[in-house]
């Protein structure tokens, strides 16, 4: 995000230790006096380089790659990006969808290979009277389902509890929302409680007509048994955006014609990218003019 950066860059001293030849000499000579950070990525360990660090903007909505407990525990300030990346994630998950359910990369492979001369490429199938499973009705998740029901979809959801006023219907456990949706997309935050959350029995109880969207985290899937069950069609399908061990991806996956495969780029727009890095900045300009912050965790 050259734009963030210099953005902060005409407002205080900026340290890249992303592209830094030797992060731990940078930290030697500069963590003493760091009170800032912008992005993620944060351990305990590094905090422990950092004794005057007061806030932490996380460029994004999810903070899973922050020590949260740590962080708290020494008062530091933490901020993320919400709202700004709502409609990019949920854009992009549509168009997965749509992408692997009328086989679009596998179209325009199949004209670019010239087999369209030697006869049609088949018949697929359509959203439109489908069920979506959603796990996680947060912003994305309502952003999502509203698409999903202008394209003639059902849409169900689960999450922590069930949100009243809500126009979809709740179930209260994954595996009953997955046996009863022919779509379930992951959208929910990433964190202890949500790891593994889509296990076999989840994968079994959608089925060999079921298909599973992950924009999430991959950790959030049992991909060894997705793997599985792709290969094996126990499982009708998948559209993934993130995976176990980025940016590693199975190679089990890459020949699957069931499969549409993202390089997590959810929110990777010039749009959303530029919100983003200005609600870092905003964040932080905040903090040390004393004032309120923008969009603060604790």
């Amino acid at each position: 995000m050259k734009s963030c950066i210099d953005a902060l860059k005409q407002r205080f001293t900026v340290h890249n230790l992303a592209t830094a030849t030797d992060p731990e000499a940078l930290l030697r000579e500069v963590g003493p006096e760091i009170r800032g950070i912008a992005g993620g990525k944060v351990s305990a360990a590094l905090l422990e380089k950092l004794p005057k660090l007061e806030i932490i903007a996380v460029s994004g909505v999810g903070y899973d790659s922050v020590d949260a407990a740590a962080v708290k525990a020494r008062n530091i300030r933490l901020t993320n990006t919400p709202g700004v990346l709502t409609d990019a994630v949920a854009e992009l998950t549509i168009g997965m969808m749509i992408a692997l359910s009328r086989r679009i990369p596998q179209g325009d492979r199949f004209i670019r290979d010239r087999k369209w001369l030697d006869g049609a490429f088949g018949n697929w199938s359509e959203l439109k009277g489908k069920t979506l499973g959603i796990l996680g009705l947060g912003r994305i998740g309502k952003e999502i389902a509203n698409l999903a029901a202008a394209l003639k979809m059902h849409v169900v959801y689960h999450g922590r509890t069930e949100q009243k006023g809500a126009p979809y219907p709740y179930f209260e456990n994954v595996v009953a929302m997955a046996r009863a949706s022919d779509w379930l997309v992951v959208i929910a935050p990433g964190n202890a409680s949500t790891t593994g959350i889509i296990s076999r029995e989840v994968l079994e109880a959608l089925g060999p007509k079921g298909v599973l969207v992950n924009m999430a985290r991959g950790n959030m899937v049992d991909q060894d048994a997705l793997v599985e069950m792709l290969v094996s069609k126990q499982l009708g399908g998948a559209a993934l955006d993130v995976f176990d061990k980025e940016p590693a991806v199975p190679d089990a996956l890459l020949d699957l014609d069931n499969v549409v495969l993202s390089p997590h780029q959810g929110s990777r727009t010039e749009e959303t990218r530029a919100a983003v890095g200005d609600m870092v900045v905003a964040n932080l300009t905040a903090h040390f003019a004393g004032k309120p912050l923008i969009s603060a965790i604790f």
